[in-house]
């Protein structure tokens, strides 16, 4: 039996948010946990957020976007929902996902230069990175 944890990351496109904190939260677990990431729709892996976390030295590009009913068998530990729109609309999970939100400024909808485009996402993507160091200190302390 493993002790890994399955984290499912869940927003409205499985585009940006929800890849920021996958990206973060697979690099601070690692091993100790299994972590997924999903949308009510699909809207494709924003390049934008690719570049954001690059910038940051997390790799992304693998990524898929997913529709959450695909991972409808797994048992997951934790459900973080980034989005209010996915917290409204978020499938029912097992009673035993703990789960927790946190609505994130969608920076999809960013307008502006180039520079303050990538501005918005470097802010979010930030934003996402502390989130996920704190998440990982509460939930995961070792002991």
């Amino acid at each position: 039996m493993s002790d890994k944890k399955n984290v499912l990351v869940l927003c409205t496109g499985n585009s940006c948010r929800s890849q920021l904190l996958h990206g973060y939260l697979a690099q601070e677990l690692g091993d100790r946990a299994n972590v997924y990431s999903a949308g009510v729709e699909v809207h494709g892996l924003n390049p934008r957020a690719v570049q954001a976390m690059a910038a940051d030295g997390v790799d992304i590009s693998h990524h898929t976007s997913n529709q959450v009913d695909e991972y409808a068998a797994v048992p997951f530990d934790y459900v973080l929902t980034v989005c209010d729109h996915a917290n409204e609309v978020c499938p029912v999970f097992p009673s035993s996902a703990k789960k927790l939100h946190h609505n994130f400024p969608d920076p999809a909808k960013a307008t502006g230069s180039e520079e303050e485009v990538t501005q918005q996402f470097n802010s979010v993507r930030d934003q996402v990175k502390a989130y996920a160091h704190d998440f990982v200190q509460a939930q995961f302390q070792t002991t």
